[in-house]
């Protein structure tokens, strides 16, 4: 069963010279493999995402990855340290304060990368992880 298996996010990308640019120089990952047109990041906890060649990066309206962390505030400084800018929300339910929102048990922050790729940082209130 799937269940089992781990799960490996897909990253879009139209460039993925310019986005290796972003994930590398920006984000701080590091490049375990070149596969197929496009590159393998581990992240931690013997997670990865693979970044790929697609003319329909950028195209999602919606998140397509986060990543679990346990202090939101320095991660978004140590980001935006490096460049990359959050996004700002304010709509029913959701809203931003210095790109932060506070809600369901969970601070998070988005943000989109050279793609146009939303992706976020999570920190989880709750100690039921």
């Amino acid at each position: 069963m799937l269940k089992n298996y781990p799960i490996v996010p897909y990253i879009p990308a139209k460039d993925v010279a310019r986005a290796r640019k972003f994930y590398e120089g920006k984000v701080g990952l590091v490049p375990r493999e070149e596969v197929a047109g496009g590159v393998v990041y581990e992240c931690g906890n013997d997670s990865w995402i693979f970044l790929y060649p697609s003319a329909g990066a950028g195209t999602s309206k919606a998140s397509q990855a986060f990543w679990q962390v346990k202090d939101l505030e320095a991660e978004v400084a140590e980001l935006r340290a490096r460049g990359v800018v959050f996004e700002e929300y304010d709509m029913p339910g959701l809203k931003t304060v210095n790109g932060i929102a506070t809600a369901g048990g969970s601070k998070a922050a988005w943000f989109k990368d050279s793609e146009g790729n939303i992706l976020a940082v999570i920190q989880t209130l709750s100690q039921n992880l």
